[in-house]
């Protein structure tokens, strides 16, 4: 061994070739000696491992070790840091061999692997012009009529595009003849470098005139791909088709001149059997790719509406590769499911699910109309259920057109007679189509069509040949009921629970497992009027639960359990107490039994656990400690992520997980990431969980908030998965209030205020910087939600105005970044291929942003409510941003938006409201009568706000606000479902003038109008104000509100009983309870059927209501 060791040391070259043959052993214990004594030949010379590693690049006799070395010299000379370690000698004539290597190797594999090191090496060090010979020698090289010399100068051409584009640039005319030259060459290796480097340099060059400069290349690219795709070399024409993909998602503009060319040669591809089915699908990915090419080109493939349909037909074609296979038959599990599907299937799927979302409806719908029709009275199996898969891939990007033009009813009547098709498949695919429509149309088709989606699905479960038909129509029953209203469900409760419970005792296993689903989702659904089935459905499901001891019975086991959770939460804590506890202890046992590491129960378990505590509220508080350690072990857990390097080729690295459905891969550069997903959720649903418990229990978690937010802060970048940083950022401000109430509540073991700031300060920060890098705009809104929360319920002096101006700084470049998000919609909407379809695209968009606006302005009104003036330095550096919002140019939601900070001012801050109410009182006048409700509204609400907390304000403008503000009440269809809330504002409005401005203008009249204008029905809060305001005038004898000669008592009485049958959510339960009064004491006043006649207009529910708030009052 020192021998070995001696003779590498003084440059032995066998020495050296028998370590670099050790290094490919497949003796483990060999090759990590090889590779500890080739680390420590680094250190001792890096200017003879080098030169050694070229030696044998350059003559070794095996093909292996020359293989071997150029590897290992791209890793050293571009990954090891040994290049600025090798002496100027050792370097210069590194890059001299390389080049002769190229010039004059003759193996194909050590030429790729030269070339790449070549490309590394040049990567590192072109900028700093140490390699001034490379780019001439390339040159030299495409020149040269030299098929392989051609080949790696252009593959080191393609590899440096990205990097060296701006040296390359001069070069452009000349390279794009030589390109062309290149894809002409009767070498299929050549072609295929040549089309790859023109794809690269078409997608690294910035300017669109200079990418344009290749337009004239279409051609020659499309022939080339025609020529590769003739000699039946399948790697090579993959790679040739994914040249073409990197250009649609790059620069698909680019195509745009001659797209119908390049569109009708793709789909030619893909539509022949002749060519493989790998060969196919990718021509297909260029064509769906070019259609999600929103961002670049939108609406673009819209206009081709002929290859559109032919993409939709193709789509269709590749549904029908699926067979009728035995194995799928069975249904003792979810294994076979798949069975008979092809790659094309599969394909196809896919494709019809991202092209709808892509194109929208209005494209999709009409080709569906068209196509599937037609399929369903094919007498082939296979078309009739490609026609249902096909719906239930298009559902989705299609559900808005669906329901405008109506189509549900034809819709739900062709998977009807899906569902009674003599073939099991058909009546399979029938029920994914019924579940999809029901998730994605839900719940208009819940609401217009159960009256044949229930009974056909109950029908279809009853067929115990074909189990796996069964399940999947209780999976479809579960869809059903997620968005179905209780009434509506209540009506099939007594066919469907029949039919889930036969199968629950009948079926086969994965018939069992679907059936509880379904009767869980349907408890959870069906909420109260579940009870009259309690006593016959949780015995059974106890059975269930209590006698599946088996490893195939697992799944069962744990779906059991979350059946019974969901049951407990549907009847209620005093129906379900008992069991409860019952259902506790066995979770408990089975917890001290350690389940399998893979048995789902756990999973399930963690989240039973949370179902129980919402149900049982503060009575689940002795079991707590039983569920708490595994969420804490499970919340706890670090992702699973392995990084390893792709080879040398640039191939992924055949593992174990690269099929494995668990792991999730990304490519960063030459790194390979790997990520277990299962971890991922299994963390995820713990922070959940965890999150849930804390906002049930409030006071009763503080116990465990210490650990609980130890875990959760760190989560607020967890940025492996979205869903753990959502739980964390919801999870915060649920655990500083379990503190808050504890210390309020004298339950904190001692601890007081000091302890709430302690935990404050220890969250805080955290969270704000969190926002700097959250790239997902809904977490982020999460985040400025959290925010509010912390604000509103700690406040100065815990909360210090410091750590708000952090906070400000945050709310400033939140703004900034959604006025450049905004922007860049709005560029969008310019370009010559924005369409209807896209403008709606932008709608979901647009929302998103929306939301993040109004989290903003709720922080904003949070710290004014809580910090008064104090806050008003910190608003005035955010007045640019507002002020931004409010232009003429800005959207509806924007000028909402700004307005109701206007408001928060001016209800908040007497500081602000003197400072800025001559900016604000004009703007509220303005467009409190704009034509859109959302703006009218947030200024009436606005003037309202003046009035009542500003009122010297207010009398400087109460006539022309009175105006305005009678003018829309009275305004034609002011109380419609569009206009109704704002006008709802406008009526509140008046009521606050009312009471709060001294020497109203014409009052008489004004209450009048604000008297007839109630009751006050769809906006919950301001009716709860105004109809406090109503019973406080009226027991004070205020003749506004009663008018001359008690003219308006008749309609106060009505206003009473509608306010009183609506229950506690028109009015508070004292200022019912005082209505009810006042209710009595004007009986005598009127004559009966008066009362009678008022009554009589009330639907049976409100009447029901009212007399049990009459009855009930002052008992």
């Amino acid at each position: 061994m020192e021998a070995n060791q001696q003779a590498l040391l003084t440059g032995d070259a066998a020495a050296f070739e028998a370590l670099i043959q050790q290094l490919m052993s497949a003796d483990n214990a060999g090759r990590k000696q090889a590779e500890s004594l080739l680390e420590q030949l680094k250190q001792h010379s890096t200017d003879l491992v080098v030169g050694n590693l070229i030696r044998l690049m350059r003559q070794a006799q095996n093909p292996a070790s020359k293989d071997m070395s150029a590897v290992m010299l791209r890793k050293a000379v571009t990954k090891d840091s040994l290049w600025q370690r090798t002496s100027p000698n050792v370097q210069g004539f590194i890059k001299t061999e390389l080049l002769n290597c190229l010039r004059e190797e003759q193996k194909q594999t050590t030429l790729k692997k030269v070339g790449d090191t070549v490309s590394g090496l040049a990567e590192r060090i072109y900028d700093d012009s140490e390699w001034p010979e490379l780019l001439p020698f390339l040159f030299e090289c495409v020149r040269s009529n030299q098929p392989r010399q051609m080949e790696s100068a252009l593959r080191i051409f393609a590899d440096l595009a990205g990097f060296i584009m701006p040296v390359l640039l001069p070069h452009v005319n000349v390279m794009r003849q030589q390109l062309a030259t290149c894809m002409s060459h009767p070498e299929t290796d050549v072609k295929i470098a040549g089309l790859s480097a023109t794809t690269c340099f078409i997608r690294e060059l910035e300017e669109d005139s200079d990418r344009n400069k290749f337009q004239d290349l279409i051609p020659v690219m499309l022939q080339t791909v025609s020529n590769i795709l003739s000699t039946e070399e399948q790697d090579s024409a993959e790679e040739a088709l994914e040249a073409f993909i990197e250009i649609a998602e790059a620069h698909p503009t680019f195509l745009r001149r001659q797209l119908d060319v390049v569109v009708n040669n793709m789909l030619q591809v893909a539509q022949s059997s002749q060519f493989p089915e790998g060969i196919r699908q990718l021509a297909a990915e260029f064509l769906v790719t070019l259609c999600e090419a929103r961002e670049r080109a939108p609406g673009m493939m819209r206009k081709l509406p002929q290859y559109i349909s032919q993409l939709f037909s193709c789509m269709l074609l590749f549904l029908l590769d699926v067979t009728d296979e035995a194995e799928w038959h069975q249904a003792d599990s979810e294994q076979y499911e798949a069975e008979g599907e092809g790659d094309l299937y599969e394909f196809g799927q896919e494709c019809l699910d991202r092209i709808a979302l892509a194109l929208g409806g209005k494209t999709m719908v009409p080709l569906a109309e068209q196509a599937l029709p037609q399929l369903m009275t094919d007498q082939r199996w296979q078309q009739r259920h490609a026609a249902l898969i096909c719906l239930a891939q298009i559902a989705e990007g299609c559900a808005k057109v669906m329901l405008q033009n109506k189509q549900v009813t034809g819709l739900v009547q062709m998977c009807k007679q899906g569902l009674q098709d003599p073939h099991a498949k058909v009546r399979w695919a029938a029920c994914q189509a019924v579940g999809q429509m029901c998730t994605d149309l839900g719940p208009d088709i819940q609401n217009n069509e159960h009256a044949t989606i229930v009974p056909a699905l109950t029908e279809v479960m009853k067929d115990f040949s074909e189990p796996r038909v069964q399940a999947h129509a209780a999976a479809a029953i579960v869809n059903f009921s997620e968005n179905c209203d209780e009434e509506i469900l209540t009506g099939y409760l007594d066919a469907l629970i029949t039919q889930l419970l036969g199968l629950l005792q009948n079926g086969q296993k994965l018939v069992k497992e679907g059936a509880l689903t379904a009767l869980a989702s349907v408890a959870d659904a069906a909420n109260a009027h579940f009870i009259r089935y309690y006593d016959t459905v949780m015995p059974m499901l106890k059975s269930v639960l209590y006698n599946a001891h088996n490893k195939a019975e697992q799944l069962l086991r744990a779906k059991a359990l979350e059946c019974v959770s969901l049951v407990g939460m549907a009847v209620g804590k005093e129906r379900f107490r008992a069991d409860a506890q019952e259902v506790m202890a066995f979770m408990q046992q089975l917890q001290s039994s350690q389940l399998d590491p893979d048995d789902p129960t756990g999973s399930y378990m963690l989240q039973a656990g949370a179902r129980f505590c919402k149900c049982l509220g503060s009575e689940f508080l002795p079991y707590l400690p039983l569920v708490m350690p595994q969420l804490i072990q499970s919340a706890s857990l670090s992702p699973d992520v392995s990084v390893r390097e792709q080879d040398d080729d640039g191939e992924d690295i055949e593992d174990e997980d690269e099929e494995d459905e668990d792991t999730e891969t990304l490519y960063l550069g030459d790194k390979k990431i790997s990520i277990r997903t299962s971890v991922l959720e299994e963390k995820a649903t713990a922070c959940n969980m965890l999150c849930c418990y804390a906002d049930e229990l409030e006071v009763g978690f503080f116990p465990w908030v210490e650990q609980v937010t130890q875990i959760m802060v760190p989560l607020l970048k967890f940025y492996f998965h979205e869903e753990v940083r959502q739980a964390a950022v919801q999870a915060v401000p649920e655990l500083l209030k379990s503190v808050y109430m504890a210390v309020s509540e004298g339950k904190a073991n001692g601890a007081d205020m000091q302890y709430v700031k302690q935990m404050l300060d220890y969250v805080w920060q955290p969270l704000i910087d969190s926002m700097v890098k959250e790239p997902d705009v809904e977490v982020l809104a999460n985040m400025l939600e959290a925010v509010q929360d912390i604000v509103r319920l700690v406040g100065p002096p815990l909360l210090t105005l410091d750590q708000l101006a952090q906070a400000f700084d945050r709310f400033r470049a939140v703004l900034d970044d959604s006025a450049k998000r905004r922007k860049e919609r709005s560029a969008i909407t310019a370009g010559e291929d924005f369409d209807e379809e896209e403008a709606e695209a932008l709608e979901g968009e647009n929302e998103l942003e929306e939301e993040l606006l109004d989290q903003v302005q709720s922080c904003l009104g949070a710290v004014l409510e809580k910090f008064g003036d104090s806050a008003m330095p910190l608003m005035e550096g955010l007045m640019p941003q507002i002020g931004t919002l409010l232009t003429p140019k800005s959207s509806t939601e924007e000028r909402r938006v700004g307005i109701c900070v206007m408001d928060d001012i001016m209800e908040h801050t007497k500081e602000g409201a003197n400072k800025y109410h001559e900016q604000i009182l004009p703007l509220l006048l303005d467009v409190c009568r704009s034509p859109e409700p959302s703006i009218r509204q947030s200024a009436l609400y606005g003037l309202g706000t003046v009035a009542e907390h500003q009122p010297h304000l207010f009398q400087k403008i109460a006539g022309d606000a009175i105006s305005r503000i009678g003018q829309v009440i009275a305004a034609p269809n002011s109380r419609d479902d569009t206009n109704g809330h704002a006008t709802e504002n406008a009526i509140a409005a008046l009521g606050k003038a009312l009471q709060h401005t001294p020497n109203l203008p014409d009052s008489m009249s004004v209450a009048g109008m604000w008297v007839q204008s109630l009751p006050l029905t769809l906006d919950a809060d301001e009716a709860k104000i105004a109809h406090e305001q109503l019973v406080s005038f009226i027991q004070n004898s205020d003749q506004r509100i009663l008018g001359d000669g008690n003219k308006n008592l008749h309609h106060i009485v009505q206003v009473l009983v509608k306010v009183l049958s609506h229950g506690t959510e028109l009015a508070e339960p004292e200022t019912a309870d005082h209505m009810v009064l006042l209710l009595r004491q004007m009986q005598g006043s009127l004559p009966p059927q008066v009362v009678q006649g008022i009554l009589s207009k009330l639907s049976d529910k409100e009447q029901k209501e009212f007399q049990g708030r009459v009855s009930g009052a002052g008992q």
